[in-house]
């Protein structure tokens, strides 16, 4: 392949525009900033000092799957394709009736430099596409075996969409730039006609940030609105970033807006923690400090509490590119539950809440990891699992589906998984969005409850 050294090229020349920090920055920083221990609800995480390690970049190649190949998965579970033929199914939304809903939708250039790059499909990761399907579409499996039997285009006409909702007879969904509603009955297979924007969003944002995604509460009477932020560290100003790196509070028309958890880098999957009340969300934090900062995290979101975006990350640790800025803010900044490693992209949640598989599994949270770039090695490309109890994590990440590299050597994966949701039926599916397919995780046999 004769594409690559011209992709790599243009990269070249995105980021000689960006000049990183010298010498004297670099060891100002780790004076001011040491390594540290940090404790966490599950394990100790180690955070060593800023530019301990050359801020990297390795892009991912995706190959496809080969013909009878299929992600891996723990003994006792079988893994099969639920839908391919998709273009870049991203994240996904069970319906009351049990329909799944899947969002296709990816980043689009913003810039020259990367249009040429998507207009001659140069991007190996497959990440960055000339356009964007901005579809839903609707899966019945009306049999249960399995495998959806119907495949709906339920609607079409959006803007990068992600999250899906259904609240009473509307049916919402997060466009990059808003919220729209739509009049919905169960069991309908489409929509037709224009929806009603109930709120305007900040569009797009860094890399992968368009993503916006939407979570209701139990009786229904408040949504959550996650945004990414509009850069890394606030390189633009924060003026750029105003109503960014947060998750939204709103009523379902639209009003009563108010930030319910602010300095969230790029939070995307939200889910309840079974049993509670309790908001949880996978963030997507920051990069070019080294190869082991900043962790990727789940944490249980306090309302009115601050994550440490821009200023700060995992609990007081000053970023130096913001040295000095907001002070107060770095020391409101709070250390998150679950660490889930650096540059892994966790983007993807949604908590076990039925019984087909094992106890272990029941309750717990599973994240899916996008992979990600700024890391001498692979990071993340697989889907992990957090045990928890009586709605508190018991235990580190560990992982479930995994088999998405190819070869780290030549940087080729077959696939890249980033939404995950669980069917009625107890399976989990896992939007693999590089390789325009949906895969389905099952028991291979019933175990019973807790």
């Amino acid at each position: 392949m004769k594409q690559l050294p011209v992709y790599a090229s243009l990269l070249t020349l995105v980021a000689a525009s960006c000049a990183g920090p010298s010498q004297e920055e670099k060891a100002r920083a780790q004076a001011d900033t040491p390594a540290d221990t940090v404790a966490t609800a599950t394990a100790p995480v180690d955070l060593p000092e800023p530019y301990a390690t050359k801020s990297s970049t390795k892009r991912s190649k995706v190959i496809g799957w080969p013909a009878g190949r299929t992600p891996t998965v723990p003994a006792g579970f079988a893994i099969t394709e639920y839908a391919s033929g998709l273009t870049s199914p991203r994240w996904m939304y069970v319906l009351p009736n049990g329909d799944v809903l899947v969002a296709e939708s990816n980043t689009v250039p913003t810039d020259t430099k990367k249009k040429v790059v998507a207009a001659l499909d140069l991007d190996p990761s497959k990440s960055l596409r000339a356009t964007s399907a901005n579809r839903i579409t609707l899966l019945r499996d009306a049999d249960k075996d399995g495998k959806p039997e119907v495949r709906e285009t339920f609607l079409t006409g959006l803007n990068q969409p992600l999250g899906m909702l259904v609240v009473g007879d509307y049916f919402y969904v997060a466009n990059t730039n808003g919220v729209l509603r739509y009049p919905y009955k169960a069991g309908q297979t489409k929509i037709a006609g224009a929806g009603q924007k109930i709120l305007d969003l900040p569009a797009g944002g860094y890399n992968n940030h368009w993503t916006r995604n939407l979570l209701a509460n139990a009786d229904g009477s408040k949504i959550y609105v996650s945004v990414g932020s509009g850069s890394n560290v606030a390189e633009h100003g924060m003026d750029n970033e105003k109503r960014r790196a947060n998750i939204l509070e709103i009523n379902p028309d639209g009003s009563g807006e108010r930030i319910y958890a602010a300095g969230l880098r790029n939070p995307v999957g939200m889910d309840w923690a079974p049993g509670t009340a309790t908001l949880w969300t996978a963030v997507n934090e920051r990069d070019e400090l080294g190869d082991e900062l900043v962790p990727d995290y789940l944490t249980s979101v306090q309302p009115g509490a601050f994550y440490g975006w821009p200023y700060a990350y995992f609990g007081t640790h000053e970023d130096p590119r913001r040295k000095g800025e907001r002070p107060d803010l770095v020391q409101k900044t709070l250390v998150p539950d679950v660490a889930l490693g650096p540059h892994t992209a966790s983007l993807g949640l949604a908590f076990y809440r039925q019984k087909s598989f094992p106890a272990k599994y029941q309750n717990g949270a599973f994240i899916g990891q996008h992979g990600s770039w700024n890391k001498s090695s692979f990071s993340g490309y697989k889907v992990v699992f957090v045990p928890f109890r009586n709605g508190k994590p018991t235990g580190p990440m560990e992982d479930f589906v995994t088999g998405f590299v190819a070869s780290e050597a030549d940087k080729e994966v077959y696939g890249r998984p980033v939404g995950v949701t669980v069917l009625p039926d107890g399976s989990l599916l896992v939007a693999d969005d590089a390789a325009d397919r949906v895969w389905r995780v099952s028991a291979a046999a019933p175990t019973g409850g807790a």
